[in-house]
């Protein structure tokens, strides 16, 4: 990222705004680094910088980056590789905490014009949403006016994808493969131009629209068109219901209760919160409220 806006070449197909970068390597060496560049390129910019020292959030760090600034007054983005190590040390509670010291990040900023990564670690457990994967509270991402999070299915593999989530983007993931010749990744497909990847992950979909509604009873076009809004793409019915039906077991386990069938002649999927309070009222033992559902005048239930 920064040797690409220091060059002012597109990152995969997206335009920067060429400028100094700053990479803070606060856990690498220069013999790392210097490595890692000559795998990416011959000809490193001299608006590329970086360092491999910093000061800390309240204890100079604002000064350290504006006097950066001011001596390199293009500057566009500085990347703080990792956000660890620059955190202050405070008493307050967890939350408290991880909300100030991004806020603090946020307001440099802002203040600066500039763009600011912070690159953090994620949780080593799975969790459909991807933004309940970054470690620590909820005011890290709250705080922040993007979250990006690459997740890879095990740690060997080249292959990953970037959940993009933001106040002013609409969610969108891109799929990367690792080349390790080059050390740089690449881009395979988007879910802007290819969006039916999203559906890959219709757990997280569904948790995200279930946090809103208690239940649901309808149709797969009704359903089609309201989760169309939490995945910011148009999803067709039928793909709809194979993802449903394929991801069945994992909808329940994440405490929903599915079920699709006919009745009266027609296709009506059924989504509840499941209770652990309620009786099991269901043969594959969910637990959730029933829901009533016209009766089919052929007797047809699948």
């Amino acid at each position: 990222l920064c040797l690409q806006v220091a060059k002012g070449e597109p990152v995969w197909k997206f335009k920067t705004s060429q400028g100094t970068a700053l990479y803070l390597a606060l856990e690498d060496s220069l013999e790392r680094v210097q490595d890692r560049l000559t795998y990416m390129t011959y000809d490193a910019p001299p608006s590329l910088c970086v360092t491999l020292l910093s000061e800390t959030i309240m204890s100079g760090l604002e000064e350290q980056i504006n006097n950066f600034v001011k001596e390199h007054t293009d500057t566009k983005l500085i990347i703080v590789d990792t956000f660890q190590k620059i955190r202050s040390l405070s008493n307050d509670n967890a939350y408290a905490v991880d909300y100030k010291d991004v806020g603090y990040i946020k307001k440099i900023a802002d203040e600066l014009k500039i763009a600011i990564v912070l690159i953090h670690h994620v949780r080593k457990e799975y969790h459909d949403d991807p933004v309940s994967m970054v470690s620590g509270t909820n005011g890290i991402t709250g705080a922040a006016d993007s979250v990006f999070v690459l997740k890879k299915s095990k740690r060997s593999s080249v292959n990953a994808t970037l959940c993009c989530t933001g106040r002013d983007i609409a969610y969108r993931e891109l799929e990367l493969s690792f080349n390790e010749e080059n050390k740089l990744w690449n881009l395979i497909s988007d879910s802007v131009e290819n969006p039916e990847i999203l559906l890959e992950n219709i757990v997280g979909i569904v948790v995200e629209f279930m946090k809103e509604n208690d239940s649901f009873l309808g149709t797969p076009t009704e359903l089609a068109e309201l989760l169309s809004g939490y995945c910011k793409e148009k999803i067709e019915p039928i793909t709809l219901l194979k993802r449903l039906n394929k991801n069945q077991p994992e909808i329940k386990n994440a405490g929903i209760y599915y079920k699709s069938k006919r009745s009266s002649g027609k296709r009506i999927i059924i989504l509840q919160r499941i209770r652990q309070s309620e009786k099991s009222a269901d043969s594959d033992g969910y637990s959730y409220i029933p829901i009533t559902v016209p009766a089919d005048p052929d007797g047809k239930i699948e």
